[in-house]
């Protein structure tokens, strides 16, 4: 069973992406997984979240949908997530090692 869904939204961040996407992956977590949300990108966010799905199948869930804005974007990953909490991480930020943990050993 999925603990932690991590969902990030994305919309034209290909600048900032793979530096959001690896700060998520240093989380050491097994029952977590990550859904990046591509909300209508024009830039190359949809293949730079499909090379992450390709490399961590089991671990990365890519939603491609009409740009709907920033709470759509949420919200859709929010339908789509497994786990029994979630986070949210913007695409343009990165997270400390140790973020995810900490949440996931509170709950």
């Amino acid at each position: 069973m999925i603990k932690l869904s991590v969902i990030v939204p994305c919309y034209n961040v290909e600048k900032y992406l793979n530096a959001c996407v690896d700060s998520i992956l240093q989380a050491k977590i097994d029952d977590m997984e990550i859904i990046l949300v591509n909300d209508g990108s024009k830039d190359n966010t949809l293949e730079i979240c499909l090379d992450y799905e390709k490399k961590y199948p089991n671990l990365i869930k890519i939603v491609d949908k009409k740009n709907g804005g920033l709470s759509d974007a949420r919200n859709v990953g929010i339908s789509k997530a497994n786990g029994e909490y979630l986070a949210f991480i913007d695409s343009d930020d990165t997270v400390s090692a140790n973020y995810l943990e900490i949440l996931h050993t509170l709950y």
